[in-house]
């Protein structure tokens, strides 16, 4: 299955449009987004796997991979570390963006396969599916989504399922 969001802020949930928040920096081509811009790359992503914050949430229904956060858990974004891109554990030596945060936004998340294989130096880092805040605030270059919307989607993805992030208006 496809899921595909559209710059115009729409996110199209198994032919439901639901709103969703992409990055402040608008949609870019994948070869031009970089490390920082704010921005969401277009193009097809897979769905790689779930976190959730479990002192917050349930865990969620979903086929994807899952696991608990850890308050430790962080994710590489500085572009020249061999880690950049992936999972660390905090602290770290180099810098990384916390996954276990006061406010809520990462209390429920997918990690968007971009820039992981092979991963570009520079090339941007932590783009997830995430919560969004109620006024659905642009993101750093994320996909942010309505609770009960995200685990809708979680609840009906599956291993081999993709999120499309179109620069062009949602049809119809």
């Amino acid at each position: 299955m496809i899921f595909t969001a559209f710059a115009t802020g729409q996110l199209d949930l198994a032919g439901n449009r639901v709103r969703c928040a992409l990055g402040r920096g608008g949609v870019v081509a994948a070869r031009a987004k970089r490390e920082g811009d704010g921005a969401s790359p277009a193009g097809l992503w897979p769905l790689r796997e779930v976190f959730y914050r479990p002192d917050r949430r349930p865990r969620p229904l979903t086929r994807l991979p899952s696991r608990a956060l850890r308050p430790t858990d962080g994710w590489c974004d500085a572009p020249d570390d061999e880690n950049y891109n992936r999972l660390v554990a905090l602290p770290y030596g180099g810098h990384a963006e916390e996954l276990w945060r006061k406010e809520f936004v990462y209390d429920l998340l997918a990690v968007i396969g971009y820039n992981d294989d092979p991963v570009i130096p520079g090339g941007g880092s932590a783009i997830f599916l995430h919560l969004a805040v109620a006024d659905f605030t642009p993101t750093e270059g994320c996909v942010a989504l309505a609770a009960n919307d995200l685990e809708s989607l979680l609840a009906m993805a599956a291993p081999g399922d993709w999120l499309a992030i179109d620069p062009l208006q949602a049809p119809g």
